[in-house]
């Protein structure tokens, strides 16, 4: 559990536990969000959410310096408009997490649904193990907000269509039930690659063609030294907190989907107004 390697920051926070699922029977989604926002009214700033069961838009528009610990499987949209607060999810997550977030974190301690991410303009979202499709789309950065999405694993297709800013790190890896970790045999990523990307980075630890899984405006390049130096920390911060050995990650190198214009499809559009 991902709890565990902040426990003793965490043990400093006036804390609650709250159950999504009282005599088993689930909360819906506003009361379990009123509940959260009647703890922190309260002074609670550490929130643990037990037995959550697919409740969406948890944590929507939260604000602040608040931890938010969930045990079980939360709904869509996790973390919608946030902006600061640092979410740990010890299972998966369904799709749309980081939606729009401004600022903070989501660590999630298993895989990703689809879309993940989607116009994040800043935090860090961080996914042990697999996400789904259209993870990244139109992630961007804003004024000094600098969004960074790391997953362990694979992703489907589209992965960072439309990305307007930002970093987008995939690894390759693989976790088994008895804890182990191996390189991942299936394709780190799906078709359609960097569709419409015309700002940021995509970065993957593979060995993989990949040219022909590139989307239309995307291009690929060899890491630059500067870059591999620019994403170590955020690699050593991903190892750290989901228990991986870091000398695994440099058994593969790393290639860098970035945009062959700011305009990918200018074409497409009316010369006279634009």
């Amino acid at each position: 559990m991902i709890e565990n390697l902040v426990l003793s920051e965490l043990e400093k926070r006036k804390a609650i536990e709250i159950d999504a699922a009282p005599d088993g029977i689930p909360l819906i989604y506003q009361d379990l969000n009123e509940s959260i926002h009647e703890a922190i009214r309260e002074g609670y700033d550490r929130i643990v959410l037990n037995n959550v069961c697919g409740q969406r838009f948890i944590a929507a528009s939260l604000q602040g310096d608040l931890e938010l610990i969930i045990n079980g499987l939360p709904g869509n949209d996790l973390g919608i408009f946030m902006d600061g607060p640092k979410i740990i999810v010890n299972g998966n997550c369904e799709d749309h997490a980081g939606n729009t977030m401004n600022d903070g974190a989501i660590m999630v301690d298993g895989d990703g649904g689809d879309v993940i991410g989607l116009s994040a303009r800043g935090g860090k979202i961080y996914v042990k193990a697999d996400v789904g499709y259209r993870v990244g789309i139109h992630i961007k950065e804003y004024e000094n907000k600098y969004p960074v999405l790391i997953f362990g694993g694979i992703a489907r297709d589209f992965l960072g269509e439309y990305m307007a800013g930002g970093l987008i790190i995939a690894l390759g890896l693989k976790f088994l039930p008895d804890g182990s970790i191996i390189e991942n045999e299936q394709s780190i990523c799906g078709g359609e690659l960097g569709t419409g990307i015309h700002r940021g980075k995509i970065i993957l630890r593979t060995e993989e063609d990949l040219e022909p899984k590139l989307g239309v405006g995307a291009k690929l390049f060899e890491i630059a030294p500067n870059t591999r130096k620019e994403i170590e920390p955020f690699l050593r911060e991903f190892c750290e907190i989901f228990n991986i050995p870091y000398e695994m990650i440099g058994k593969k190198p790393f290639k860098v989907i970035k945009p062959i214009s700011k305009r990918p499809f200018g074409g497409n559009y009316c010369g006279q107004i634009v």
